[in-house]
């Protein structure tokens, strides 16, 4: 049985071993393609990335500890036929001794060149959890609000609390992009 997060709620991953992070969306028809990135942070005690290595994304699929794989880019949502735009693999055995959190985001790539677009022109945004060994759903949260001015938003993370791994919905938006994102948790600058 699916859970249906609303904002702020989490749920108990479980004895879980192994994820797929899917991240949704349908773009508005703006006369401009929309291009979408799914990012993970994965974040120590400090809520920071210990290391440009552990911010997986398009341009770095494979976090150091082998935990988080982005399984590629999909320039134009084209080919997700109503699943999964992009997804992130994530095996919670592998993940390193110092990451407490990992932050699952979404952004639009060149949003002010392509005709200023934002996440209010984004419909149907979810992120889920599954089973990677069996494909069974998890748990599950749409993105309800109106982001009308952001370009990125933070769809939710995952959380280790006493031993066990939560997910939590967040739905947190940001105005400055990927960019903005990447300074709330990496101290050392810019990473791209």
């Amino acid at each position: 049985m699916v859970i249906n997060l609303r904002k702020g709620q989490q749920a108990v991953i479980g004895q879980l071993r192994h994820i797929t992070v899917g991240l949704g969306w349908d773009p508005a028809e703006t006369g401009h393609d929309f291009d979408l990135d799914a990012t993970a942070f994965m974040l120590d005690k400090n809520h920071k990335i210990p290391t440009p290595s552990y911010f997986v994304f398009y341009s770095n699929l494979n976090s150091p500890d082998g935990a988080c794989t982005h399984t590629g880019d999909d320039p134009t949502g084209g080919s997700s036929d109503g699943d999964d735009d992009e997804q992130i693999l994530v095996d919670l055995t592998k993940v390193a001794p110092q990451i407490l959190s990992i932050v699952f985001a979404a952004s639009i790539h060149d949003a002010e060149i392509r005709g200023k677009q934002n996440f209010g022109q984004v419909q149907n945004a979810y992120i889920r959890i599954c089973n990677t060994d069996t494909g069974e759903e998890i748990c599950r949260y749409e993105l309800g609000e109106d982001f009308s001015t952001e370009t990125a938003v933070e769809f939710g993370n995952l959380i280790l609390q006493d031993g066990r791994w939560r997910f939590e919905a967040t739905g947190v938006g940001h105005k400055g992009g990927l960019q903005s994102i990447v300074e709330k948790y990496y101290d050392g600058g810019v990473t791209s």
